[in-house]
């Protein structure tokens, strides 16, 4: 099993590592920064490329941050070099490693602020060094696992069982499953085909015959009833109707006397 730390990047002095003197007067010199520094870390293809794009952000506020703070060109140099060596300690395994990052970024820093040749050199005040600590763990390893996502690869475990005195299963080709497959269609059609006819043969045997018929007389003679009493209360309805509305069931209105008429005929 591999292990989760790879212990191949020792804490180094990194000046002029990956910036020499020309590239610093290049970039003060250039209009276009980013493109300069692209061109200086073969990120050409940053507009298109994620992980370039990324890396280019890295480097270039990092070169503001020293250019703000008034950093000498020794000082930025060997401060990009610390940011891009830790990078590439934190993406070095996809395990998680941000204590061994950090570790390590440390004694990056140890080795660039004490002076100690040729093991370290005094490159960076205490003031600077607070600075650059902040400025990092603000940055950088506050998305630890953004960067870490970015730019390591996904890890797949698979897994594989032997078992003692058991021999191996061959591996199935592929015209062997092909007809393997045919012939599990072929089954099932011969099984429905096979269902079919039991019920065909059942529909026409005499029982079923019958059977059949009991029910649809039975189904006939229930609708028919349902459909004589449906009739009787829509009738029924309509004679109610009627007789509120003052017309008789056949539609012809009813005269009705008022009781004023019946006392003029009384006199």
């Amino acid at each position: 099993m591999p292990s989760a730390v790879n212990d191949s990047k020792k804490p180094c002095v990194l000046l002029w590592h990956d910036l020499d003197v020309h590239h610093l007067h290049t970039l003060k010199e250039s209009t276009d920064k980013l493109g300069t520094l692209a061109e200086i870390f073969c990120l050409k293809s940053y507009k298109d490329d994620l992980k370039s794009a990324i890396l280019l952000d890295l480097y270039f506020y990092t070169l503001q941050f020293a250019e703000k703070k008034g950093f000498s060109d020794e000082q930025t140099s060997g401060f990009l070099s610390i940011i891009k060596s830790v990078h590439e300690k934190a993406v070095d395994t996809p395990y998680g490693n941000v204590d061994d990052t950090y570790q390590y970024f440390k004694e990056l820093l140890l080795c660039h602020s004490v002076k100690r040749p040729p093991f370290s050199i005094q490159l960076f005040t205490a003031d600077q060094v607070q600075m650059i600590t902040d400025y990092t763990v603000n940055t950088y390893f506050k998305h630890f696992k953004l960067y870490k996502y970015a730019f390591t690869p996904k890890v797949r475990l698979d897994l594989t069982f032997e078992y003692m005195n058991m021999p191996e299963t061959p591996v199935p080709k592929e015209d062997e499953e092909e007809d393997k497959i045919e012939e599990k269609h072929e089954d099932v059609e011969d099984e429905l085909n096979q269902t079919a006819e039991n019920q065909s043969t059942e529909e026409d045997s005499p029982a079923v015959k019958e059977l059949k018929n009991y029910i649809s007389a039975t189904l006939t003679e229930q609708v028919n009833q349902l459909r004589l009493n449906v009739d009787e209360q829509i009738k029924a309805s309509n004679e109610t109707l009627s007789q509120k509305l003052g017309f008789s069931f056949g539609g012809e209105k009813e005269v009705t006397k008022s009781p004023k008429m019946n006392k003029k005929k009384g006199k």
